[in-house]
């Protein structure tokens, strides 16, 4: 299906003027700076580049893609923030997206006046393609939200159905692919030149393990870029974040050692965790965490605070489930220890 993104976007960003900064009127590294209003003295004194230039084409030879097609945020939260500010005029357009998911998406779209439309996902927490169809005739529907691997549920989404979507739905596709570095399947990242109308989201936060930096990566046509450069913020990625992360994204073998302890760590884990007659169920996981299933979320999640191991209690996404991620080899052996007193109380 043929997609407009100039129609899509709303009126007011269509026309917009973005601020030019100051970095963008004269690019140059070398002079006299007295342009910014900037303080003459201090480490941190100028302001960053706009565009994280040296982060893009790192990322861009990391990911085997051009860096005009990289946009660079506060985190991912800021990226899903930006495409309801440029794709969903507020109290009229809406967005949808897959329950149990990332809560984000719903949050971005109360504070955006947006309708999210939540379609369940099915037993297998796998997308029903029929009970979705329906949907794709709703002129007023811009966003399709597509978590995978997904949270809380730690499965990859089929990559038939996604396709299914974009080929389908004229509006806008976000992919989330916070944990893809966790398993082996593709990227959608090389099918952008495919489908105009794909976004697909990243993030430094986890296998990189940059979370406290708030660094995320989206992947999309130039044309989509151009709208995310026009609302962004005028700099906002800092000069101490851009560098920490281009610090370690050098860092390209130690980040792959410690995904490789991390899915060590997993299995050891799924093996302990199965043994437990509180669990009564382990989902499917390609990321870095278990959803399970446990007798009962509440109770276990109170006694494990109460040893100061801290999970996430999802019982109110999927009924009696925690999500438990992957830590070191000595904090999985302590909620091992923990969970083993537990269940055997």
């Amino acid at each position: 299906m043929n997609t407009n993104i100039q129609q899509l976007v709303r009126p007011n960003i269509r026309n917009l003027a973005p601020y030019s900064t100051a970095r963008e009127e004269y690019a140059g590294k070398e002079g006299v700076f007295l342009d910014a209003n900037e303080n003459p003295f201090g480490t941190y004194n100028r302001y960053p580049d706009p565009y994280q230039i040296a982060l893009k084409q790192r990322l861009a030879a990391l990911k085997n893609i051009s860096h005009d097609h990289i946009f660079i945020g506060n985190g991912s939260d800021e990226v899903i923030d930006l495409a309801y500010r440029i794709f969903c005029e507020p109290g009229k357009n809406k967005a949808l997206t897959f329950s149990p998911t990332y809560g984000m998406y719903e949050v971005s779209a109360n504070i955006n006046a947006v309708q999210l439309i939540k379609v369940p996902l099915n037993n297998e927490f796998q997308i029903d393609k029929n009970r979705l169809i329906p949907y794709f005739s709703d002129e007023n529907l811009r966003l399709i939200f597509i978590c995978s691997p997904n949270n809380p549920t730690g499965n990859l989404l089929h990559t038939a159905d996604i396709e299914f979507i974009l080929t389908n739905f004229s509006g806008i596709v976000v992919i989330d692919e916070a944990y893809i570095d966790f398993c082996t399947q593709d990227s959608f990242i090389q099918k952008i030149c495919s489908y105009p109308n794909l976004i697909v989201s990243q993030t430094l936060s986890k296998a990189w393990g940059m979370a406290g930096i708030r660094l995320g990566v989206a992947y999309m046509s130039e044309e989509i870029i151009s709208y995310y450069n026009k609302v962004k913020a005028p700099y906002n990625i800092s000069t101490v974040n851009q560098s920490t992360a281009l610090e370690e994204l050098n860092k390209e073998a130690a980040y792959r050692r410690k995904i490789d302890e991390i899915l060590i760590e997993k299995e050891r884990l799924r093996q302990e965790l199965q043994r437990l007659k509180t669990v009564k169920k382990i989902y499917p996981s390609d990321a870095n965490f278990f959803l399970l299933d446990v007798e009962d979320a509440n109770d276990l999640y109170g006694r494990l605070i109460e040893k100061k191991i801290i999970i996430r209690n999802r019982s109110s996404m999927v009924k009696n489930c925690v999500r438990i991620t992957i830590g070191t080899p000595a904090e999985n052996e302590q909620l091992l220890k923990a969970l083993k007193e537990i269940s055997n109380a």
